[in-house]
């Protein structure tokens, strides 16, 4: 960031240019806000947004090719069967034979006869993990369709993506990341209607706390028993076992299973890294996609950038999937009524009462599953409330990190950073464009001492302000930008707040897509940051149309949607519950979003 010193302080500025724009014509935005609804018809949601269908994944390979992941569908059936006859030759050679026989498959304990069994405890949070799962999975899939490819990149330039499930972008150069968004079928993502993404997040962030807890139970409970010892090797000899059992499962004649005293090898590595590598990753690449957190922690997110911390959380649902499949396929094919019976009776024989508790068990998740997207679309704020009383508490504790400039350089700009939201298309924004927007007036007023109509003139006599900063869209994209504009703590030491004032309201000059102008609520504290400004400029010059031209907010710890465009008033207010839909943002007016988003 620089500050120009020898730049005009607000006392000295020149009075305003003359203009065609009428006192009446800003003094008021309330009027031409919109409450949006509180329920969601998928007809009209988010604009009438049509139905938009994806392409089958495809990973890059090399600079320019692509392959179908659906090929491996085949590949691996053809590799399976390779596999089996292969295991099926090793099984007959002598030297196989001593190797199996010096390593059966499962490292025992001496304690393990002792420690037998599975506590209740266990068998209740294996239900509320895998009940907590379907909509972490459903929503996170959802999450993932609203910009439907991956990148290993900091940036998210076409082209450089590895993974995607979607068209190339088109060469449209008002192409924007909403368009890019694909529907999903309504009963596989949650709630199952495009761009839906803020309903999406509420869900998936909401179970994962609460799916936290779980797991942060489990590993008290866990650790405080003996039950540790059927999760964590204690022996090297585990990896030669785990060889042994794999040979065996793929030679169709497997191993003795004795789950019941402890897990075989291949087991006990698969539940290892699924609890101790998986789910705390799942924790960390979450957070990684956080601007809050990730413009505070330079040095981890200069490693663990947000497209990498993106691919790596997308790469943990693989894992968590794969294991999904071939647990049940082996609790199913390995003794189902005596599986059942280990992990939901607490018994150790092959009566039915463990598969009647899974029945009734799987009867509450196919009720959860079902009844997901229904009651999502008909209690869209129940979700948006509930969604925020268990996130809410930590959002709130990360975005009062105020970041400090010099993360990033020149170097670091990417060479693309994509469009977002609903173009202004008003007489108004077009007199003033053809215009070169020298009829522009920026209003300030609200409880401030010091209302003021700015010109652009004025806006660029006030102390200039330079910070390169990354960009972090709730559809996932990002992309590194240089801003210059004009600080807003300049802003409020020109129109001095009152006391009374706690938020500050931004007002564009587009309408959202459900009619009614686009607007903005920001705690007041968080304009005294170093990295929270008024941009007039980008990389350089000055602000294209598609990036908010003339004006647009940075407010660095909060996400794109919070970042309005097109700027053409500021009011200060006591609290937002008087603006719009009572919500604070045309966004969580009408689709749902959070006022406070710094993850």
């Amino acid at each position: 960031m620089t500050d120009t010193a020898d730049q005009p302080t607000p006392p000295n500025l020149p009075g305003p240019a003359p203009s065609s724009v009428s006192l009446e014509a800003v003094q008021s935005y309330r009027a031409q806000l919109t409450t949006g609804e509180d329920v969601v018809d998928p007809a009209t949601w988010a604009g009438s947004v049509p139905q938009a269908h994806g392409i089958a994944p495809r990973v890059r390979v090399g600079r320019s090719k692509w392959f179908n992941l659906l090929w491996l569908l085949p590949i691996g059936f053809v590799v399976l069967i390779v596999a089996v006859a292969a295991a099926q030759g090793l099984r007959g050679t002598p030297a196989v034979q001593r190797f199996i026989e010096h390593y059966p498959g499962t490292v025992q304990a001496a304690s393990s006869d002792r420690n037998a069994g599975l506590p209740i405890w266990a068998g209740a949070q294996h239900f509320l993990n895998l009940f907590l799962m379907i909509f972490i999975i459903r929503s996170g899939v959802q999450i993932l369709s609203d910009h439907p490819r991956l990148y290993w990149t900091r940036h998210s330039t076409p082209g450089k993506d590895w993974f995607r499930v979607q068209k190339p972008v088109p060469a449209d150069p008002l192409w924007t990341a909403k368009k890019d968004s694909i529907s999903l079928p309504g009963q596989v993502g949650l709630p199952g209607i495009r761009h839906s993404i803020g309903l999406a997040r509420w869900w998936h962030l909401g179970t994962d706390t609460l799916w936290l807890l779980n797991g942060l139970v489990f590993y008290v409970l866990l650790f405080a028993t003996p039950h540790w010892r059927r999760l964590v090797p204690t022996s090297w000899d585990v990896f030669p076992n785990a060889v042994s059992v794999l040979i065996q499962y793929l030679s169709l004649d497997w191993p003795t299973e004795n789950g019941w005293v402890a897990y075989n090898s291949l087991q006990l590595i698969a539940y290892f890294i699924t609890v101790f590598v998986a789910a705390p990753l799942a924790l960390i690449t979450g957070l990684g996609m956080s601007p809050a957190l990730s413009t505070r922690f330079k040095r981890i997110s200069k490693v663990l950038s947000i497209q990498t911390a993106r691919s790596l959380h997308f790469l943990v649902l693989v894992w968590f999937l794969l294991f999904i499949v071939i647990h049940t396929t082996l609790v199913f094919t390995t003794g189902l009524l005596r599986n059942l019976n280990h992990i939901y009776a607490g018994r150790n024989d092959d009566s039915w009462v463990g598969f009647w508790v899974f029945a009734a068990s799987m009867v509450l998740v196919i009720v959860g599953w079902v009844a997901a997207t229904p009651f999502t679309l008909r209690h869209p704020r129940v979700v948006q409330r509930v969604g925020f009383a268990l996130i809410g508490p930590v959002q709130r504790l990360f975005e009062h990190v105020d970041a400090t400039p010099g993360e990033y350089t020149e170097k670091d700009i990417s060479p693309y950073f994509w469009h977002n939201g609903q173009y202004p298309d008003s007489e108004e924004y077009k007199a003033l464009f053809a215009g070169n927007f020298a009829d522009y007036r920026l209003r300030i007023n609200g409880l401030v001492d010091n209302p003021v109509d700015l010109d652009l003139a004025q806006l660029r006599a006030l102390q200039h302000q330079e910070q390169i900063t990354q960009h972090f869209c709730i559809q996932g994209w990002s992309g590194i930008a240089k801003w210059g504009g004009v600080s807003m703590q300049t802003i409020m030491d020109l129109v001095k707040p009152q006391p009374e004032a706690k938020w500050v309201v931004f007002y564009s000059l587009g309408d959202g897509p459900d009619k009614g102008i686009y607007y903005d609520a920001h705690p007041i504290e968080q304009m005294s940051y170093h990295l929270t400004m008024l941009a007039y400029d980008m990389n350089g010059e000055r602000l294209s149309f598609g990036h908010g031209a003339p004006l647009r907010l940075r407010n660095e710890t909060q996400l794109g949607f919070k970042q309005v465009k097109w700027i053409k008033g500021i009011e200060f207010v006591a609290h937002y519950s008087e603006i719009g839909g009572g919500y604070g943002g045309y966004n969580q007016d009408h689709e749902f979003f959070g006022y406070r988003q710094s993850i």
